[in-house]
């Protein structure tokens, strides 16, 4: 892998006032999709403004099953191309980012009642065939009477498959991509909306109200529509053409796809991959340590995306089909936390939602003879983000009438490179496991689960957290078990984040181990220190004003 040099333009602070009223490129959303491009279109060298309405991540990017994969049920429905596109990015996102992303090795008991052996033999074949792989290891059998993964399952499931894909921490992968748009130029705006945008012969004018309710009027010469969710009524009610042709060509299906979390239902680390009797699959998933996430359901909502909850009947059918297999049963009364997202799918007049396919489209439109240039993402899976980017920088540097060379193939994500921590990259999961070992030696007054945490949150970053502490006192008061001053300042400062679910909940998931009393500990300090903040800024400016 390669570490590009960042533009000679220093990085703009998180929210920073825009350097100036027109950009190349304005970007509508900040999600998984929008981030990935915002950062593919800075690090080519075009001037973007990315503009989010909530926090990075805030719905569909940080409610996915957090699985780096192929999608081994897409096979079924002859989705090839999208399963092998999605293969062969696995290894090169898992190289990108080994502190957020790491192999993971699922289990397939085998049921004869809903696919017969051979079949799941074939298309596991296919799924390890049908891209390159160099650091995930293939599929084989396994006897669930003496293999340790077998321990948790009920006595009739005596045989199974076991295959590999990754994990990925999805929140914070959506916000390092942000980080390195900005260090590459971007200006990063969260909670900021995008209140209209009229086309122009020129380009796009857009009119952005800010979190304080500031307005900004922002000319760009192209516009990208990627609100995942939101991205059809975007241009049914924000974008205005610059005649009275209908920006809006196509329709999204939205999917709403839940998880539950419920305490550690096995001891090992593989995950499992379960059929169901009406033919879709669930994960149940080691997570944070403590606990297994189960999911995901598939049910088509309409309406606001924002209204979207897990429903009981969710929770009901996730514990059912899990106590199918599970020894011990999972019920209602056993979650902990419970999430849902929006999946945007392209309609594709399929009549089952799990049947809608997962691959994007990136839409193109110019004015006639060319010029103010609108790109609309449709769909999309987290795991072809970066190529989606890419795809979507090419189409836009041709709309431009500028074609710049692709780069994200082989570049780190902030935090990935770990060289000055490890020396030369071996394999992405022992790279990390070096970096906690120098982490632990070049700091050995922090306590060893702390070490690992903020080497998984930070990587190579792991350092600006720290600054120059030389005990946990120089971490600043610890505002809730085991999260300090030092790092709440620092995603402040550096990642955006404004509330306490911005940290307990996408920038890491620490709500999952703290008490009530203790969450609201942390939401307090925020508070505390983005009143401070506000006062600071409004003493700079009576004193220039003076």
């Amino acid at each position: 892998m390669e570490t590009l040099p960042v533009p000679p333009s220093s990085p703009l602070p998180a929210n920073a006032p825009l350097p100036a009223d027109t950009c190349d490129v304005l970007v509508v959303g900040g999600g998984i999709n929008g981030c990935g491009i915002a950062r593919d279109l800075a690090g080519r060298g075009w001037r973007v403004v990315l503009a989010e309405q909530d926090d990075l991540a805030a719905h569909t990017s940080s409610s996915s099953t957090k699985l780096i994969h192929g999608g081994l049920r897409y096979l079924e429905y002859y989705e090839f191309s999208l399963v092998r596109k999605a293969l062969q990015e696995r290894e090169v996102l898992l190289k990108s980012a080994p502190h957020i992303m790491w192999p993971l090795r699922f289990v397939m008991p085998h049921d004869p009642a809903m696919r017969p052996a051979w079949l799941i033999r074939l298309g596991i074949f296919l799924y390890d065939h049908l891209a390159r792989r160099e650091v995930l290891p293939g599929s084989r059998g396994v006897n669930l009477r003496t293999h340790p993964v077998g321990a948790a399952l009920q006595d009739r499931y005596t045989r199974g498959f076991v295959y590999s894909d990754g994990w990925v921490d999805d929140a914070r992968l959506v916000v390092l991509n942000a980080i390195d748009a900005r260090a590459r130029g971007a200006s990063v705006r969260t909670r900021t909306r995008v209140e209209s945008v009229q086309r122009e012969a020129g380009g796009w004018l857009a009119q952005l109200a800010g979190p304080q309710g500031e307005r900004q009027t922002v000319r760009a010469r192209a516009l990208v529509n990627a609100a995942g969710p939101w991205a059809e009524s975007f241009l049914r009610g924000v974008a205005r053409p610059a005649g009275h042709e209908s920006l809006a060509t196509r329709s999204l299906r939205l999917v709403k796809g839940s998880h539950i979390i419920v305490p550690r239902c096995f001891e090992h680390d593989h995950a499992y991959i379960f059929q169901n009797p009406d033919k879709r699959i669930i994960f149940a998933i080691p997570y944070e340590r403590e606990f297994t996430l189960i999911g995901t359901t598939d049910e088509e909502i309409h309406g606001d995306p924002r209204d979207a909850r897990i429903g009981p009947d969710e929770v009901a059918y996730l514990c059912e089909q899990a106590s199918r297999y599970f020894r011990r049963p999972v019920r209602a009364a056993d979650v902990v936390w419970s999430y849902t997202g929006v999946r945007p799918l392209l309609d594709d007049a399929s009549g089952d939602p799990s049947a809608v396919t997962r691959d994007y489209l990136l839409e193109s439109n110019e004015l006639p003879g060319g010029g103010a240039p609108l790109l609309s993402v449709w769909g999309g899976k987290i795991t072809t983000f970066r190529k989606l980017a890419e795809d979507a920088a090419d189409e836009l540097g041709r709309m431009l009438g500028e074609p710049r060379r692709a780069w994200t193939e082989g570049a780190f994500l902030p935090g990935g490179d770990l060289r000055d921590w490890v020396g030369p990259p071996q394999r992405p999961d022992t790279d990390f496991e070096r970096l906690v070992q120098t982490l632990g030696q070049r700091h050995p007054w922090l306590p060893g689960p702390l070490a690992r945490r903020l080497a998984r949150a930070y990587g190579a970053r792991v350092g600006l957290v720290l600054g120059e502490a030389r005990s946990l006192a120089d971490l600043g008061a610890a505002v809730a078990p085991g999260l300090y001053e030092a790092e709440l300042r620092y995603l402040r400062e550096e990642e955006w984040a404004c509330s306490a679910d911005d940290v307990l909940w996408r920038r890491s998931k620490l709500g999952l181990h703290l008490t009530v009393a203790e969450r609201a500990q942390v939401a307090a300090w925020l508070a505390a220190h983005a009143q401070a903040g506000a006062d600071d800024e409004m003493t700079m400016k009576v004193d220039t004003c003076s």
